[in-house]
């Protein structure tokens, strides 16, 4: 809407400058050219007239009252203005005119567009004052069609052809039409809108005080209406070089990135839409904001829709979500923050501090939200390097109907960004008076082998009650434990030019329970394996061989909770209940020494480590020589005891 405005504003300037483009010495000869620019509008079926025309000689001001245009053409459908007065006008050759100053007053127009459905539009300008104008003494003839990208394309190519050091309106009443029942019909109004530094379709500087609008929309039963005011909006450096050549119908072959807004600002945004619901928006900033015209292309989505209005088919969707993806691709903005913004509801007030976004990370930080169990809160939740573009692309290839979505297509979301993270949520449980408390929950990935990721990490801190109605949780809570603290380290990566694939190190600590820490070492492991086809993966992991495995169970009351169990099931005390587990641990070391000398001493050691509490378990495990990973698996199901024999086993305690 803000682009008709500015082009309608350079439009009326330039019809002023068609009017205008005369002798400026002699009265008669003025009225005769301001003739003849009007009647090439007739000559192209449409009707125009004028009033009195005026001319001063001493100041080269010009006057020319109560114009009125109707377009023979369905898009500029009337154009009246009461009074353009040029001050200092001159002719500085026979295409161009300048002018100190032009004021045109009671400006008025209606356009129509017939993009899939009927818009239309009336403007009403009280006042509009350019400075320093110069520009050609008669403007373009506009499109003949209804499109709206057609007129966009139509006043960008006006801008183009003037310049001026300050185009002004005080005020601007919008009121659009969208058809009895339509949703999209209101009223909009620009205060204070100031164009600064027009060059040949670039502007230093376009600001608004203020923009407040009603629209109607569609609600099932009722009319309703939603409003808004956003103030302080600010263009800084716009470009409409690379928009021209984007919208161009014949295409563009530019691959580069062109510059359209260094940065568009504003100071807040509110919105209301239904009683009792409202939103406040702090300030935004956007920069450095440019496209790549052969991807950029709006119009070619716009051919892909229905022309009656009716839902797309699959294919279209197809078709349209592919082309979204492009347009993606050829979009792209340096750095975005929105302030602070709250969301008022009959339930209660939503509040987030801040929305970021560079070209590696989008992030919602300061996030207090109602819920029906209590207040949600969470300070920080980031995608890193999110790809709209990918996202769009990946939604595209789901779109087969009848086909559910294949295992390499679902996998193909890790494409679309390279990890996500979540810091300081606090959260209710349940029905319950307690909170979950998460303080990181942060996950990343790479080294995509197809659509696999070869490499991954996963780090968790949280802290959530314990549950009553959780069987699996009742021992803990009968001996005390009403919480549970949970850090979890684990991180895994694939070599591919040594074949190693490393787990190192995958750490659980349960703060109030044991720690426990695994890395373990794969070797030959054949890139073949990354792939969704099961028959491959199962062929190629016969190459695999295991490597050596490190285990340590730090213990920090799990021991203990084990023995109060014992001792409450045995009915015994908990000095008898620990000794008796120590000698069944021993006596099964017994059993299995026969057929692994090293079983001995590894009860040995796990024995010691339960006698005393807070201890350390170590246990290191290596392959008494080459070991296939899907041989070991087939006894381990079968035998575990001959699959412990092939290893050689450390274990040792300490405190």
């Amino acid at each position: 809407m803000k682009r008709i405005l500015i082009g309608l504003i350079a439009l009326a300037v330039l019809g002023a400058g068609g009017w205008l483009g005369f002798n400026l010495y002699v009265q008669h000869r003025a009225t005769a050219e301001v003739e003849a620019t009007f009647e090439q509008i007739r000559k192209h079926g449409g009707k125009a007239s004028y009033g009195k025309v005026g001319f001063e000689l001493a100041t080269r001001t010009v006057t020319i009252e109560d114009i009125a245009i109707e377009s023979g053409q369905p898009n500029l459908a009337l154009l009246r203005i009461a009074k353009v007065t040029a001050v200092g006008a001159r002719q500085a050759d026979e295409a161009r005119f300048s002018a100190d100053s032009i004021e045109m007053r009671g400006v008025e127009a209606a356009i129509t567009t017939s993009d899939r459905t009927k818009l239309k539009a009336n403007y009403k300008i009280p006042e509009i004052t350019a400075r320093d104008f110069s520009g050609p003494i008669r403007a373009a003839s506009p499109p003949l069609s209804g499109s709206m990208l057609d007129m966009y394309r139509f006043m960008l190519a006006q801008y183009a052809s003037v310049s001026a050091s300050s185009i002004v309106a005080p005020t601007i009443a919008v009121n659009v039409d969208a058809g009895t029942g339509n949703a999209g019909s209101g009223d909009f109004v620009y205060s204070a809108l100031a164009i600064l530094n027009a060059n040949r379709g670039k502007i230093e500087t376009a600001k608004t005080d203020r923009i407040t609008y009603s629209l109607d929309v569609a609600q099932p039963g009722k009319p309703a209406k939603m409003t808004g005011e956003l103030s302080g909006l600010t263009v800084h450096d716009f470009d409409a070089t690379a928009i021209t050549a984007a919208l161009d119908p014949q295409g563009s072959s530019d691959d580069n990135f062109h510059s359209i807004y260094r940065r568009v600002s504003a100071n807040s945004y509110a919105l209301t839409m239904a009683p009792g619901v409202r939103v406040q928006i702090g300030n935004f900033a956007i920069d450095d904001i440019a496209i790549q015209p052969s991807k950029f292309r709006p119009a070619e989505i716009m051919t892909l829709m229905p022309a009656d209005g009716s839902i797309p088919t699959a294919a279209q969707s197809r078709d349209m979500t592919a082309k979204v993806a492009d347009l993606f691709e050829g979009f792209r903005i340096g750095k975005a923050e929105i302030g602070t913004q709250t969301v008022e509801t009959p339930q209660g007030t939503a509040r987030l501090n801040a929305v970021k976004y560079d070209e590696e990370k989008f992030a919602l930080e300061g996030l207090d939200m109602p819920m029906p169990q209590g207040q949600f809160k969470m300070e920080r939740f980031a995608l890193k390097s999110f790809s709209a573009a990918g996202l769009f692309r990946w939604a595209a290839g789901l779109n087969n109907p009848g086909q559910p979505p294949s295992p390499d297509q679902m996998l193909g979301l890790f494409r679309v960004l390279e990890g996500a993270e979540i810091k300081g949520v606090v959260a209710p449980y349940k029905n319950t008076r307690q909170f979950v408390t998460i303080d990181t929950l942060s996950l990343n990935w790479g080294q995509l082998v197809g659509s696999i990721p070869s490499k991954a990490n996963l780090v968790l801190k949280m802290v959530t009650p314990t549950d009553p109605a959780n069987p699996a949780e009742r021992p803990l809570i009968m001996a005390g434990v009403d919480k549970l603290a949970i850090n979890l380290d684990f991180g895994a990566a694939w070599t591919e030019s040594s074949g190693a694939f490393a787990l190192a190190p995958a750490t659980i600590d349960l703060g109030n329970l044991a720690r426990a820490q695994a890395r373990f070492a794969l070797a030959n492991v054949p890139r073949g394996v990354f792939t969704t086809d099961p028959v491959q993966a199962m062929n190629d992991a016969g190459q695999i061989e295991t490597g050596a495995i490190e285990l340590s169970l730090r213990d920090s009351g799990a021991v203990d909770l084990v023995v109060a169990q014992f001792s409450r099931i045995q009915n015994v005390s908990r000095a008898a209940a620990r000794s008796t587990i120590v000698e069944m641990i021993r006596a099964q070391g017994e059993k299995l020494a026969s057929s692994n000398l090293d079983a001995r001493a590894t009860a040995d050691a796990l024995a010691d480590f339960v006698s005393t509490s807070g201890q350390t378990l170590s246990l290191k495990l290596t392959p008494l020589g080459k070991l296939p990973v899907l041989q070991l698996m087939d006894v381990l199901n079968s035998e575990p005891v001959i699959a412990l024999a092939q290893f050689r086993i450390e274990a040792s305690t300490g405190l």
